[in-house]
Formats: C-alpha cells, sequence, structure tokens
C-alpha cells in the first residue's frame, strides 16, 4: 500500500494540473490509485476532482468556464410527453421484435417435428 506524506503542507493546484490528471485517468489500464501515488496526491482527491471534471465544474481554462455559462446553451432536455412518446415507441419496437421472435420458434418447432422420424 502506498504512503502519503501528512506533515506536508496543504497545496493549491491550478485547473489545469487538475484536468491534466483526470485525462491521465482516460487511459486504458490505468488505475486511479497508480496515477494519484505518481503524483503524489490521495486517490481521493483525484477521485474527486474526476467528478467536478464530469460535472463541467472543472475546466483547464477559466475563460473556457465563463464562455460555457454563457454561449453554450445546455443539452436540450426532453418534456415528460416527448420522453413517454420515446419510451412507447421503443416498447411496440420491442413487443413487435418478440412477437417476430415467438413465430420463429414455432415455425422452427414445426420443422422439428416435420423432420423427425416417429
Amino acid at each position: 500500500m502506498s504512503t502519503y506524506r501528512h506533515d506536508k503542507p496543504t497545496r493549491k493546484y491550478s485547473n489545469e494540473y487538475k484536468v491534466s490528471a483526470v485525462r491521465l485517468t482516460f487511459k486504458p489500464g490505468v488505475m486511479i490509485k497508480d496515477i494519484a501515488e505518481s503524483l503524489d496526491i490521495h486517490p481521493f482527491m483525484l477521485s474527486r476532482w474526476r467528478k467536478e471534471y464530469f460535472e463541467g465544474k472543472l475546466v483547464a481554462n477559466e475563460w473556457k468556464v465563463t464562455k460555457k455559462l454563457i454561449a453554450v446553451p445546455k443539452k436540450k432536455e426532453l418534456t415528460e410527453s416527448e420522453r413517454i412518446k420515446k419510451l412507447e415507441a421503443e416498447n411496440a419496437a420491442l413487443k413487435k421484435e418478440v412477437d417476430f421472435l415467438k413465430k420463429w420458434e414455432a415455425f422452427l418447432a414445426e420443422q422439428r417435428r416435420n423432420n423427425s422420424p416417429s
């Protein structure tokens, strides 16, 4: 288990540093605890940075945060009725698929009965 020095002073990390640390965690086969150990930070801190990054609170450049909040509209949320319509359409498609599979299964069973020597 890795050891962390608790006697070191509290340090402020720049947003660029935090974002670059978070981006290291996106590489395949890399574990958060290994990256945290190599950066000499606690894995919980890196996990917290990842959470902030995914929530949009952590951005490499402060200007991007301001621009994002002002200029970029949020992704359109579906209204309740739109969501229900979408789910009903998906449900209907799934019902058709199940119906088709049942018919296919009955067809195969009939073929097996006709081809079996009895």
